[in-house]
């Protein structure tokens, strides 16, 4: 009998059936979405006894092992021969060294909204890349609602500059971490979508990716910050679960097929609800004052975020491995 990713592989360029852009896209889209919303508080949580290198290399190390388990659970080959190691040492760079470190360094110089803002702008290099690598050419309609979605990001972080101000060389520190990683989340994002990466089971490909990920952050930690530190607190673990397999092994398994079947720059949007899911929390568990600029500014996101995803007439092909 096949294996079941070849089954998937077979059977992906047959005609999706009704419902099935609501199962493969939109659905997964909500979930991960809503979860990424989240741990922005999470992670604010994690800073102080331990060093965030190591949060970073402790989250990566347990997420590897449960994905490793879920490519098992697919029927998906943990073996993917030497040709996989460059590629997956690449994505775990880029994505779960480079990405994760600046954001969680980041939220020690500005809030977690301030970042979550400024990582927003993660959709203009993600469809520039995509454009660039893939031949996704986005279309004046894309161009002008990025243009309304950005605006809104803009008065938002606007908003936050005036509620939370901090002295210039904190703001630049931050701001400028934030950046760095949005650009390794962008670039690891259209590379995982090339078509010789697209070949490779992709939880498989996510595991150890996620395991390159997990030894780069952990030797990074070693030469930054010294041996290992443990916080005896049950709250610090809980969020290191939390995020290990919620906000990282459901997410991102949910999150790379539908990079796959939408493309980069469209799945980029995600990162524009975001930082409003954060408010959100923020409003609750933070006492978030909503000013009229910040209203306008969600609401213009959220509009160029529809406008956005409005149904391309010419859908991306699912890929092989996904």
């Amino acid at each position: 009998m096949k294996p079941r990713h070849d089954l998937e592989s077979s059977e992906i360029h047959q005609e999706p059936r009704p419902g099935s852009t609501f199962r493969t896209v939109t659905l997964p889209f909500i979930i991960f979405t809503a979860i990424w919303g989240s741990t922005w508080i999470v992670i604010r949580g994690q800073l102080g006894t331990v060093p965030p290198q190591w949060s970073v290399t402790y989250r990566f190390a347990i997420a590897a092992v449960a994905m490793a388990g879920i490519a098992r659970w697919r029927h998906e080959s943990l073996r993917l021969g030497t040709s996989a190691l460059l590629p997956a040492a690449f994505l775990g760079f880029m994505q779960f060294c480079v990405n994760f470190n600046a954001v969680y360094l980041a939220e020690r110089h500005i809030t977690s909204g301030v970042v979550a803002t400024v990582f927003a702008l993660l959709l203009i290099p993600a469809s520039l890349m995509g454009w660039a690598l893939l031949g996704h050419r986005p279309t004046q309609r894309f161009f002008w609602s990025s243009l309304v979605a950005v605006s809104g990001i803009a008065l938002l972080f606007v908003h936050e500059m005036r509620e939370h101000p901090a002295n210039g060389w904190q703001i630049v520190v931050g701001i400028g971490l934030t950046l760095v990683g949005m650009l390794g989340a962008a670039i690891a994002n259209v590379v995982q979508a090339r078509p010789e990466i697209r070949r490779f089971p992709l939880f498989a490909l996510l595991a150890w990716s996620m395991a390159a990920g997990a030894l780069i952050d952990g030797l990074i930690a070693l030469l930054m910050t010294g041996p290992p530190v443990f916080d005896p607190r049950p709250s610090y673990w809980v969020g290191v679960l939390y995020l290990s397999l919620v906000a990282s092994v459901l997410t991102f398994s949910l999150y790379y097929p539908v990079i796959r079947r939408i493309g980069p720059g469209k799945t980029a949007y995600s990162s524009v609800i975001v930082p409003i899911i954060a408010m959100g929390f923020s409003t609750g568990l933070e006492h978030y004052r909503w000013t009229g600029l910040a209203i306008v500014g969600a609401l213009l996101a959220l509009g160029g975020m529809a406008a956005a995803l409005r149904r391309d007439r010419s859908p991306v092909p699912a890929p092989d491995a996904a």
